[in-house]
């Protein structure tokens, strides 16, 4: 199993180019509702990484896309991400790039969690709780040999639903702030094609070409 979604070194390379750390928020009671999308994630991932391999990687994709659509609010963390400039892009290129986002979102996690050796996900019964009022759902992946990694998935509600905004590792370093400076400066230097067209090649990259 690759850990490329949340491996250690990179995110704490990538986060000296963050705006920083988040605070360590409050344990609160958990709003049920809010642990359940992550519950379901953490299934599916098993079921994928149970599938490996030896299952096309577009099948898996598939079969995660629904689960990957129903836990993320993907449009609220590609504008985070884009910033400013995503409100002077014409619709056709924010439909274009959202449709380009919510394909490598999906590759990335196929691409990461396509072996299974034993592993086990932990989901926290509890949340914390952030000023705003968003929750922090926690959950860690456990290896049959006991090293774990930490997983936080940030939730906000919205619709009568909870969908996660941004994710940490270690609990602290936001993947929203990490791919954010990436995102502006592909957008600064060509425009939202020029982010499109990267995401298009990573996503061709993780799926072997498979998914386009």
């Amino acid at each position: 199993m690759s850990f490329a979604l949340f491996g250690r070194r990179y995110w704490l390379r990538a986060a000296l180019a963050s705006a920083g750390a988040m605070a360590v928020p409050a344990w609160a009671m958990a709003d049920p509702a809010a642990v359940a999308p992550i519950r379901e994630l953490c299934d599916s991932l098993l079921g994928i990484m149970r599938s490996g391999r030896g299952t096309a990687f577009e099948k898996r994709f598939a079969t995660l896309s629904p689960v990957i659509d129903r836990t993320f609010d993907l449009q609220a963390i590609l504008q985070l991400s884009v910033g400013p400039a995503w409100a002077g892009l014409p619709p056709d290129q924010q439909a274009t790039l959202a449709t380009s986002f919510r394909r490598y979102t999906i590759a990335n996690y196929v691409n990461s969690f396509d072996n299974f050796t034993g592993q086990r996900f932990d989901v926290l019964p509890d949340t914390k709780s952030l000023p705003n009022g968003e929750q922090v759902a926690q959950t860690k992946i456990i290896s049959a040999a006991g090293e774990s990694h930490e997983l936080d998935y940030v939730m906000r509600q919205g619709g009568g639903a909870w969908k996660a905004v941004d994710v940490l590792a270690d609990g602290s370093i936001s993947r929203v702030a990490v791919q954010r400076s990436d995102f502006r400066r592909l957008v600064g230097r060509g425009g939202a094609q020029a982010l499109i067209e990267s995401l298009n090649r990573k996503t061709s990259d993780l799926s072997g070409g498979t998914v386009t």
